[in-house]
């Protein structure tokens, strides 16, 4: 019998593999859309479009937050960043990542206890970027709190095809992350300069 999970979406291309692997898992999917990280808003309305796009071309019921939150993402995010956030990597992620994950996942949590679904999951878990480990122990920690269940399967074994799926069904495919953070890093020949100069400090 086929069980209906919530699936948190951060975009479109990302949910192409996780919908196809939970369908074969005798999972209904039912997409949520929340990701007040996302910057600017032009990007955050094209990758809620795609989202809901993809929904569509696919079957899958869909809900979303329709309201752009930079200012609440920024203010919850800029006490922690600084140099060594910016330039320093630690061990590889960032404190303001952790802030991000947990906002999205009590969210997605919270939706699916308020709207009767049993589980929950993320596309996040198809990135090979973020953090997994510490993104499992957010949503377990959110699922025990809402009195659901947090379904975890590492979707990044299906990255390729997912990739390949994303491109047969003509869908945006983003190259940052997402927040404003993510963006300057991708694109920012000083920030890469700054890491360069940092880097070599260290040795």
């Amino acid at each position: 019998m086929t069980e209906k999970i919530l699936l948190h979406m951060c975009c479109g291309p990302c949910a192409c593999w996780p919908t196809k692997k939970l369908r074969e898992e005798n999972f209904e999917p039912v997409g949520f859309f929340f990701n007040p990280n996302i910057h600017p808003h032009t990007e955050w309305k094209l990758r809620l479009k795609t989202a809901r796009d993809f929904a569509a071309k696919v079957g899958m019921n869909f809900f979303a937050d329709n309201h752009y939150r930079l200012r609440e993402f920024l203010e919850k995010v800029l006490p922690v960043v600084d140099e060594a956030d910016t330039i320093q990597f630690g061990d590889g992620f960032h404190k303001r990542c952790g802030i991000c994950y947990s906002w999205r996942l009590c969210e997605v949590a919270r939706f699916a206890a308020e709207n009767n679904f049993k589980t929950f999951t993320s596309t996040l878990f198809y990135s090979r970027h973020q953090n997994h480990e510490l993104m499992k122990k957010i949503a377990e920690t959110f699922a025990k709190k809402f009195g659901v269940n947090f379904f975890y399967e590492d979707f990044r074994a299906g990255w390729q095809e997912g990739i390949d799926l994303s491109r047969e069904l003509g869908l945006y495919r983003q190259n940052y992350c997402g927040c404003i953070f993510s963006e300057e890093e991708r694109f920012s020949n000083d920030l890469r300069k700054a890491r360069k100069k940092f880097f070599t400090r260290q040795r």
